[in-house]
C-alpha cells in the first residue's frame, strides 16, 4: 500500500488540496505506525464533482455490466484479504486471526450477497397501465466507523454499485488503512472514473461537508447516535435522504427453560466479541430472579477464561479497544457501575495484569444491576456485561424494551415457539434466537434511536433506489 497520504478521486490517487496529516495509532502499543492525510471541504467538493459527473453514464449501465464489475471486485478482494486483515489488526486492535476470519470475511460475505441479490432483483414491474421503476438515488455520501470497517464499507459500497449510484466515502480516521486498500481493489477492478471516491478526514470537517453538500443526494452513516443526529441536522437543509445505523444497548433474555450454563457462557462471549466494540452486542443479560446466583457463577467463569493481549500474539482472544478516548470512556463507566452499587463479578477498572501499555480493558461483568443504573442505560462499547433479573416473561420483555435504542435483541429458550413469541414483542430491528450464525442475508438496522433504513443484501440495495411511476406506460 503506497497511497496512505492521498485520496482517491475521479479514478486517480491525488494529493490533498491543503496538506494536513494524522498519525494512525496501533492500540496494542499506543504508538503511531502510519500516517494519513486529513481532507477538507475543498477535497469533498472535488470528489462530489467527480461523482456527479460520473453518475449519468453509470446509472445507465446494465445489470450485467454491474454484476461483472462486482465479481471482479470480489475476486481481487479475496486476493488482498491478508493485506486487509493486517491493516485492520494494526489500526483497530483486532487479533490477527479474528481480523482475517471475521473482520475481513464480512466484506467477502457482503460482496457475495449483493452479487446474488443483483442477479434476480426486479428494477421494473407493471402495475395496471403504469410501470413502477426503481432507479439509482444519485450521488451518495458514505461515512463509516472503525469497529467493523470492512463490514460497513462493503455493505454500503456494494449495494450502491449494484444500484448504479456514484459515491464519496469517508472512512473513520481512526481505522482508515483498510479503506485505502479497498480503494486500490476497486481501482484494479476497473470501477469507472468518478464512480467511487475516497476522502479521509474527521467528522466535523469531511463528514459535515459530505452531509451538507447540495450535490450529495443521500448520506449513509454508521456510527454513534450522537454523531448520527449531527449528520441528520447537516443534511436537513438540502432535504437529502439520510440512512443511519446507530448505537445499541441490546437485551439478551434467557428464559427459564433455556440451558442456563450454555446461555450465559455464550452470552458473555457474544458481549465480549471484538472487545465489546459492536453496536449490536448483547450487553444487558436478563436472567430469572430465582437463578441469579447460578447465572453469576457461570458468567464469572466465562469472563475469567478470556485471554486479553496484543493483536499479534497467537493466544490473544480479546485485543485492545481502539483508542485512548474509548479506553477512558469505558473506565469511567466501569467506575460508575461500582459507584452506583452494582456487584462487580469479574474484571473491573484498569488493565489486565501484566499489560502496562495499550488500550486493554479487563473483561468485566456486573450483577445485581438495576434498570436505572448508568451501565444499564448507556452504550459502553467495551467488554462490559450487565446482569439484570426478571420475575415474569412479561417483565423481561418490558425491561428489554425500556431503552431509547432498538438495534438488536437476543432470546434463549428450550422452546423455539416460545422464543418466537417473545421475539415478536421486542421493538428492535434484529432478534437472534438461540445464538444463530451471523446472517448477511437478513436485514440489518434499528428501531428508535438506533437509526432508520436497512442494510445487507437486497434490503441494502433498496436503500439506494428511488421509485418512479411511469403513468401511461401501456395504452389504456
Amino acid at each position: 500500500m503506497a497511497h496512505e497520504l492521498q485520496f482517491y478521486i475521479d479514478g486517480a490517487w491525488v494529493d490533498p488540496i491543503t496538506p494536513k496529516t494524522l498519525d494512525v495509532i496501533d492500540p496494542s502499543t499506543e504508538e503511531a505506525f502510519a500516517q494519513i492525510s486529513l481532507g477538507s471541504a475543498a477535497d469533498v467538493d472535488r470528489a462530489v464533482v467527480a461523482a456527479k459527473r460520473a453518475f449519468p453514464a453509470f446509472a445507465r449501465t446494465s445489470r450485467e455490466e454491474r454484476l461483472a464489475l462486482l465479481r471482479r471486485i470480489l475476486e481481487i478482494y479475496k486476493r488482498r484479504a491478508p493485506d486487509i486483515a493486517l491493516a485492520v489488526s494494526r489500526e483497530m486492535g483486532a487479533p490477527r486471526q479474528f481480523a482475517l476470519d471475521s473482520q475481513t470475511w464480512a466484506g467477502d460475505a457482503h460482496l457475495t450477497r449483493i452479487i446474488e441479490a443483483l442477479e434476480t432483483f426486479r428494477f421494473e414491474r407493471p402495475k395496471g397501465t403504469s410501470m413502477v421503476v426503481k432507479e439509482p438515488v444519485g450521488v451518495v455520501g458514505m461515512i463509516t466507523p472503525w469497529n467493523w470497517p470492512l463490514n460497513q464499507i462493503t455493505c454500503k459500497v456494494g449495494p450502491a454499485l449494484a444500484a448504479g449510484c456514484t459515491m464519496v466515502l469517508k472512512p473513520s480516521e481512526i481505522a482508515p488503512l483498510d479503506a485505502v486498500i479497498f480503494a486500490e481493489i476497486l481501482h484494479e477492478a476497473g470501477v469507472p472514473k468518478g464512480v467511487f471516491n475516497l476522502v479521509n478526514g474527521d467528522g466535523p470537517t469531511v463528514g459535515a461537508a459530505i452531509s451538507s453538500h447540495p450535490d450529495v443526494d443521500m448520506v449513509s452513516f454508521t456510527g454513534s447516535t450522537r454523531a448520527g443526529i449531527l449528520v441528520a441536522k447537516a443534511a436537513a437543509d438540502t432535504v437529502k435522504r439520510v440512512h443511519q445505523e446507530l448505537g445499541g444497548k441490546s437485551a439478551n433474555i434467557i428464559l427459564p427453560d433455556a440451558d442456563l450454563k450454555r446461555a450465559v457462557t455464550k452470552g458473555v462471549a457474544g458481549c465480549f466479541g471484538n472487545s465489546g466494540q459492536s453496536c449490536n452486542a448483547p450487553t444487558r443479560m436478563f436472567v430469572p430472579l430465582e437463578r441469579e446466583d447460578e447465572a453469576i457463577g457461570y458468567a464469572r467463569a466465562a469472563a475469567e477464561g478470556f485471554k486479553v493481549g496484543p493483536a499479534d500474539a497467537a493466544d490473544t482472544q480479546l485485543g485492545p479497544v481502539v483508542s485512548q478516548l474509548q479506553y477512558d470512556k469505558i473506565q469511567k463507566l466501569i467506575e460508575a457501575g461500582i459507584a452506583e452499587g452494582a456487584e462487580l463479578v469479574a474484571g473491573g477498572p484498569g488493565r489486565p495484569e501484566g499489560l502496562n501499555r495499550g488500550y486493554f480493558v479487563r473483561p468485566t461483568v456486573f450483577a445485581r444491576v438495576t434498570p436505572d443504573m448508568t451501565i444499564a442505560r448507556e452504550e459502553i462499547f467495551g467488554p462490559v456485561l450487565s446482569i439484570l433479573t426478571y420475575e415474569t416473561e412479561a417483565q423481561a420483555i418490558e425491561l428489554a424494551n425500556d431503552t431509547p435504542y432498538g438495534l438488536a435483541a437476543y432470546v434463549q429458550s428450550g422452546s423455539l415457539e416460545r422464543a418466537r413469541q417473545v421475539a415478536s414483542q421486542l421493538r428492535v430491528g434484529n432478534v437472534h434466537i438461540n445464538y444463530p450464525a451471523w446472517d448477511t442475508g437478513a436485514p440489518f438496522g434499528g428501531y428508535k434511536q438506533s437509526g432508520n433504513g436497512r442494510e445487507y443484501a437486497e434490503f441494502g440495495l433498496e436503500e439506494f433506489l428511488e421509485i418512479k411511476g411511469v403513468i401511461g406506460y401501456e395504452a389504456a
